[in-house]
């Protein structure tokens, strides 16, 4: 009873103690958050052009232009906009009105950050599921025909620009070949049926099917994920291949290595269960980042595929000079690089017993 109270003890402490980490992470974010906003914010005023001009048409009018810079506080001075923008931000939580659309830029990115987000997150688990192998097979056959093909595998993954490459596999796999449709997350013919409970066509197609038995959304959905996400998570895969490769040749020279090996246990066991899972630390990282990278939005992959992503919407605000989508969207993506950096703190934290983020057994 005692033990069972002292343990409840302690994992109640460890849980604070994580609070208190994650806590400490997201206070020391709000002024990086907020001082990259800011340089955003400026670079925009400075550019040359006037939004003003940009939004009345070919031929403006002074009124017209007036009447415009009314509207939306253009007729106000730098400073003056850039204290309404944090008026709004920290106490409504509105981040503005796109100028373009003329609805909330919250709600124009939340209706598209859903695709962006299934598109990376299959991107990466592939780069994630086929580099690690390929860096632990490329540094175990170390100097051998093996390492050596895969290893220019990966440089060729890192050279080829992505708008190359996906315009190679539309032109291969869905022009030539007829094997998908090359553009847009769902075969047209479908989409209307569509439910949209979470608007991850990933999921949504499944819980179809899952309640229905109408799996032909989900093959379609899944089909037409093959071909961007190929594209997208080459150059990742081949960093993650590298990297695991680099880590795992200097882990397998380690002393605990020889140790298990002089004490008899399988091959496979001191690779995987040892070796591996130490060099993956420095390769958590390269993942996290990658992540937030992906996340931010894949212009060209997005743009190639006609992917509804942010990536595409973005460029097309930057186009544009869209200023409150663009400052909305840099404000999305410095918050999700801090998330990805503290999730790979904490994985650290359970990989590595050195690192001591917060308390752990």
């Amino acid at each position: 009873m005692q033990e069972h109270k002292t343990e409840t003890l302690e994992i109640k402490s460890d849980f604070q103690e994580f609070l208190k980490f994650a806590l400490k992470r997201t206070i020391r974010a709000i002024p990086v958050i907020l001082g990259i906003v800011t340089i955003v914010f400026i670079l925009f005023r400075i550019l040359p052009g006037d939004v003003a001009k940009e939004l009345a048409g070919k031929y403006p009018t002074e009124e017209k232009l007036r009447l415009i810079r009314l509207k939306w506080g253009l007729d106000k001075s730098p400073l003056e906009q850039y204290i309404i923008f944090l008026q709004k931000l920290f106490f409504e939580f509105d981040i503005g009105i796109s100028y373009i659309h003329s609805t909330p830029v919250l709600w124009e990115l939340g209706h598209r950050f859903p695709a962006t987000i299934e598109l990376t997150l299959v991107s990466m688990l592939l780069a994630t599921i086929i580099g690690v192998p390929i860096g632990i097979l490329s540094a175990y056959k170390q100097h051998t025909r093996i390492d050596y093909l895969t290893m220019v595998i990966a440089l060729l993954g890192v050279s080829m620009p992505i708008y190359w490459l996906g315009l190679m596999l539309q032109d291969i796999f869905a022009k030539n070949l007829g094997w998908f449709i090359g553009s847009g997350r769902i075969d047209p013919l479908l989409s209307a049926d569509l439910p949209k409970y979470t608007n991850l066509y990933l999921i949504d197609s499944f819980m179809m099917g899952m309640n229905n038995g109408q799996w032909e959304f989900f093959i379609s959905t899944s089909q037409q994920l093959v071909l961007p996400s190929l594209a997208l998570g080459t150059i990742p895969l081949a960093v993650i291949a590298r990297m695991m490769r680099s880590s795992m040749i200097e882990e397998l020279h380690q002393d605990y290595v020889r140790t298990a090996r002089s004490k008899g246990l399988r091959e496979r066991l001191v690779v995987i269960k040892h070796a591996a899972k130490n060099a993956m630390i420095p390769t958590i990282t390269v993942i996290g980042l990658n992540l937030g990278a992906l996340l931010a939005g894949a212009v060209l992959t997005e743009s190639i595929f006609a992917w509804p992503g942010v990536g595409k919407f973005v460029w097309e605000s930057i186009t544009t000079r869209d200023s409150p989508v663009i400052m909305g969207f840099v404000m999305i993506v410095a918050v999700i690089f801090v998330f990805a950096n503290m999730l790979t703190d904490i994985v650290y934290a359970y990989l590595d017993p050195r690192v001591r983020y917060f308390k752990r057994d």
